[in-house]
């Protein structure tokens, strides 16, 4: 199994609701995540994405890219999403698409916060839709067991 499948199962095993809401990892490398989703079982009475499902699809991702980068720096930590706020700035009419990149500098930050400390903070940015459609500011704590 692939890194992203591995982490997709996890995501689907630990947090049920990302299967019915259809969460799909399309890529993901070192530094970015893209995931994916349907429109249909994350609809609102408009036709158009739901901004629950957005805002969820979008810290699952995150979430999901950070854990990431733990496990590609050998390292075993709980990670929580300390604090998100969401933008919407247009409706999403199709599939759901939210796109989270990291740089160089982010993830050493927070890697060697956690080697140094047993715990780090990280700032993501979640892109959601074209345009984007909405953005999703985060902050996630990690700290070692």
């Amino acid at each position: 199994m692939n890194d992203a499948a591995a982490l997709q199962a996890k995501i689907h095993r630990t947090i049920p609701l990302s299967a019915a809401m259809g969460y799909e990892i399309v890529q993901l490398d070192e530094t970015q995540i893209v995931v994916e989703a349907p429109l249909a079982p994350n609809i609102n009475i408009h036709g158009t994405g739901f901004a629950g499902s957005l805002y969820t699809l979008g810290v699952l991702s995150a979430w999901a890219l950070c854990n990431h980068v733990m496990d590609g720096a050998g390292l075993d930590a709980e990670l929580v999403v300390a604090e998100a706020a969401i933008r919407y700035r247009a409706p999403v009419r199709g599939r759901i698409r939210c796109c989270c990149r990291l740089n160089a500098n982010q993830i050493q930050g927070f890697v060697t916060g956690l080697q140094a400390q047993g715990r780090a903070r990280i700032q993501v940015e979640v892109d959601i839709g074209e345009e984007p459609a909405a953005q999703i500011q985060a902050t996630l704590h990690a700290s070692c067991a």
